[in-house]
């Protein structure tokens, strides 16, 4: 059979996932959760919870079921969850939002990035300025978008960019400046200088900024989440998109959306309509409960996560780990380089099977020509429960003795 033609190849190498000869090859993450099944270790690789979320969420979802939301809700989302997304923005960021003209349900964040990409491109000679490393799945939906992707690197320890390295990379090419903050796979929330660089950079060149916020309620310390929409000079030219899997622990729920200006979002909901048209009908009306929860569960929140992080940063720094202390989300990364580290991803490999833990090595959200930057960092995933990371955290403690 000929060489299969298509998007798919440029998708794959996007990603780096495809192999010298040609062929796609696995993701570490399917390969880390196999290796982890495969030796019994625990799984602190993938960044799901092993905990349900609050009971009102999944209790309205069944009673959605029960009252027969199961056909196609309406292509926006339906109107309960537009306007308790629209509520959200303003009770949390004094964000106005239109819920019929600026908001769009997604099947999830990404594919709400995947169907922004795709609507703002205009062809391979624009750029998206990403800061690397970065969500895996935003190499692969610039690739599949036809743009060349530009990284501007965050660095140990503390993962904020260089402003003079995101004023070279951002020019009159770049159409997107994709913005996650708080950071995935770093756990860095984005200070001050950073964000009024972006504002600046992007007002200077007319570019669209797009902000990956799902871990916007993951801020800890007594810090709270600063949108970039929330700016005047931003607000116009600024697309936000969230989900509720990381708030309400749904991540297999697939509900995101997109907020911003009517122009920008009508565009997006021109190319989402042939992607999945709609999804999650019973859910939309769970995760507008769940919006709508009082203060005192996303405080909680907040509290939980980084009581967890303190757990998982305690253990790999008593393993001999160099630890960056995240501001935010899930995650936080570790130099494996004390323990004599050289390759991040052979050292995963081998911690699974002799410490118990599986990890992600940060080489997996990087570009190739970055590889070598971040080459000993690992990223774990501290949303599983205390007794968990307890046990990961012994584990981890008893190998390196």
């Amino acid at each position: 059979m000929r060489e299969i033609p298509g998007a798919w190849r440029r998708t794959a190498a996007g990603a780096g996932l495809l192999s010298p000869t040609g062929s796609p090859i696995p993701t570490i993450f399917a390969e880390m959760t196999a290796l982890a099944a495969e030796t019994g270790a625990i799984n602190l690789g993938q960044g799901f919870p092993d905990e349900d979320g609050p009971a009102a969420v999944l209790e309205r979802a069944r009673e959605a079921i029960s009252e027969g939301a199961n056909q196609y809700p309406p292509g926006r989302g339906i109107d309960d969850l537009r306007l308790a997304i629209s509520e959200h923005q303003a009770r949390f960021y004094n964000i106005p939002v239109d819920p019929d003209r600026n908001v769009l349900v997604t099947a999830g964040a990404t594919e709400a990035l995947a169907a922004t990409l795709l609507a703002l491109i205009h062809g391979p000679d624009d750029e998206v300025v990403v800061f690397e490393p970065f969500y895996d799945s935003y190499a692969a939906c610039i690739a599949l978008s036809g743009a060349k992707l530009v990284g501007v690197p965050l660095r140990w320890p503390n993962f904020q960019p260089d402003l003079d390295e995101l004023r070279r990379a951002v020019t009159a090419r770049t159409r997107i400046i994709l913005v996650n903050d708080p950071h995935n796979p770093t756990g860095a929330v984005f200070i001050p200088e950073v964000r009024d660089e972006i504002v600046r950079l992007a007002n200077r060149h007319d570019a669209v900024i797009v902000t990956d916020e799902v871990y916007e309620h993951l801020v800890f310390d007594g810090e709270l989440h600063s949108p970039i929409a929330a700016r005047e000079d931003a607000a116009l030219r600024t697309l936000t998109i969230s989900s509720a899997g990381k708030t309400f622990a749904t991540t297999g729920w697939k509900i995101g959306w997109v907020t911003g200006p009517a122009e920008l979002v009508d565009a997006v909901m021109a190319v989402k309509q042939f992607l999945t048209y709609a999804n999650g009908a019973p859910f939309q009306p769970a995760i507008a409960t769940g919006l709508r929860l009082p203060q005192t569960y996303f405080d909680g929140l907040a509290a939980t996560l980084a009581a967890k992080r303190d757990l998982l940063v305690a253990g790999l720094t008593a393993a001999g780990f160099d630890v960056s202390v995240p501001s935010g989300t899930y995650f936080t990364v570790a130099d494996a380089r004390p323990l004599g580290a050289t390759d991040a991803a052979e050292f995963c490999r081998e911690l699974a099977r002799t410490a118990g833990v599986a990890a992600i090595p940060i080489t997996a959200f990087t570009t190739p020509k970055r590889r070598h930057e971040y080459a000993t960092f690992l990223r774990f995933a501290a949303c599983k429960r205390r007794d968990v990371l307890a046990e990961a955290a012994s584990r981890l403690v008893g190998a390196g003795r």
